[in-house]
């Protein structure tokens, strides 16, 4: 586990927006800018869990967090949820597109409306969501979107074709939007991570031998947590990563 987090002094203050921020890397972070000294903003559909972390994390950060509800599937809700953060904060300075559903699915069952379903979580809210900041990232010096794909589309998993598209193309829109926005100053990268290891996924995917398998094929004989991403994406945010854009970061142990 990544115990240490570096400081980068230069994100005290400033508004930094997370979509999938309630639970799991998205909780972790939230977490993170907040003790950065960042003004955070996290949007989610789940209810419970987003007013809970908010509240917790409000009573030790030095600004409030605040909780945003929004079904990113939906493009008006979205852009409202935004435009919100960008009101109460003043303005936008990084945009985190974290939100994702890692469902399994076979390729004899997939439904044209499931794959609908599964690119408008995993891909189109992400192009969506950096339209609606634009107008605010525009005005903020150094402005950074940082995108989370997966190494999935890499390792030829037949368990979820559509979810491994949607990771693809998160790369390509990535490279496409650095290439839009480097002009105008605003950085654009992407973090792949490899198995990381959540109470969801141990609920729902993940044995204690599927785990093991993995663990031995990185170079890093220990399992990942949502702390493992959180460096890098404090870095790729931060004024450190001021001369990288259009990259993508690959945080898997070694595996690849």
């Amino acid at each position: 586990m990544a115990d240490v987090v570096v400081q980068h002094p230069d994100l005290a203050g400033k508004s930094v927006l997370i979509t999938g921020g309630a639970t799991g890397i998205g909780a972790a972070l939230t977490a993170a800018f907040a003790a950065q000294g960042a003004r955070v903003f996290f949007i989610d559909i789940a209810d419970d869990p987003g007013r809970e972390l908010a509240a917790k994390l409000s009573r030790s950060s030095p600004h409030p967090v605040t909780f945003l509800h929004a079904d990113l599937r939906q493009v008006a809700e979205t852009r409202a949820a935004v435009d919100e953060a960008a009101r109460a904060a003043g303005s936008l300075s990084v945009l985190v597109n974290n939100a994702g559903w890692d469902d399994r699915h076979d390729v004899d069952t997939v439904s044209e409306a499931y794959w609908d379903e599964s690119q408008a979580i995993n891909l189109k809210q992400m192009f969506f969501a950096s339209q609606a900041a634009l107008p605010h990232l525009r005005k903020a010096p150094g402005a950074s979107i940082v995108n989370f794909s997966s190494i999935s589309y890499l390792l030829n998993m037949g368990d979820l074709p559509a979810y491994a598209t949607a990771k693809a193309g998160i790369v390509g829109l990535t490279k496409s939007l650095a290439g839009r926005l480097g002009p105008e100053g605003i950085r654009v990268n992407a973090i792949l991570p490899g198995m990381i290891v959540t109470e969801r996924q141990k609920r729902l995917w993940l044995t204690d031998t599927g785990i093991a398998e993995i663990v031995g094929r990185q170079c890093l004989k220990r399992t990942l947590t949502a702390e493992d991403v959180v460096g890098p994406c404090l870095f790729l945010a931060s004024e450190a990563a001021a001369g990288m854009t259009a990259q993508t970061m690959i945080i898997d142990g070694g595996l690849l």
